[in-house]
């Protein structure tokens, strides 16, 4: 794989055992149902990207220069959902800055989407989640 530079990073405890919230994060993840290997889906219409399922960690990578990675990892309360998206561009990384206008408001809308998921997460387990 191509170098990887961190974006971003959020995280949130899951009051559930890892193996509850690990089956949690895949069906909000890969709602079709696949959950190893590698294989492509369409996120959005028209787009696909490339998903990655590795021991409890899913990569998501699509577009020229976009990689996210979401683990679920022990935590004393239960488990730790990690969300970490990547600059994978091989081709002008330089300007990936610029196509997403410096990142202005990246992080914030990162964690917020990344709140939205860990609280429908809790949801499905009917448990507590906060941000880590």
């Amino acid at each position: 794989m191509t170098k990887k530079k961190l974006l971003a990073e959020v995280a949130g405890v899951i009051e559930a055992p890892v193996a509850k919230a690990w089956v949690a994060v895949a069906d909000e993840l890969l709602p079709e149902g696949r959950r190893s290997g590698r294989f492509t889906i369409e996120d959005v219409p028209g787009h696909t990207s490339t998903v990655e399922v590795a021991g409890h960690t899913i990569s998501l990578q699509g577009g020229w220069w976009y990689r996210g990675e979401w683990s679920v990892e022990p935590h004393p309360e239960g488990a730790l959902l990690v969300h970490r998206v990547f600059n994978v561009a091989r081709w002008a990384r330089w300007g990936v800055p610029l196509a997403n206008r410096m990142f202005v408001g990246f992080a914030g809308s990162t964690r917020a989407a990344f709140m939205e998921k860990l609280a429908r997460i809790g949801h499905r387990l009917g448990c507590p989640t906060r941000p880590a």
